[in-house]
């Protein structure tokens, strides 16, 4: 997955940690991986899966 935070600061809110591990939950017993989210902004990127987030 991945969005852009128009205010340039790509830092993961709450709301996007939480909404991420609501869908990861929801699409494991489907069979999907959510192998990660990114989220751009304009000082560069920050990975969930990279800060241990899912």
């Amino acid at each position: 997955m991945i969005h852009n935070h128009p205010s340039g600061d790509p830092t993961p809110s709450q709301a996007d940690i939480r909404m991420t591990r609501e869908i990861v939950s929801i699409t494991r017993p489907l069979g999907i991986t959510v192998h990660d989210h990114i989220i751009v902004g304009r000082d560069g990127h920050a990975s969930l899966k990279g800060l241990q987030l899912i």
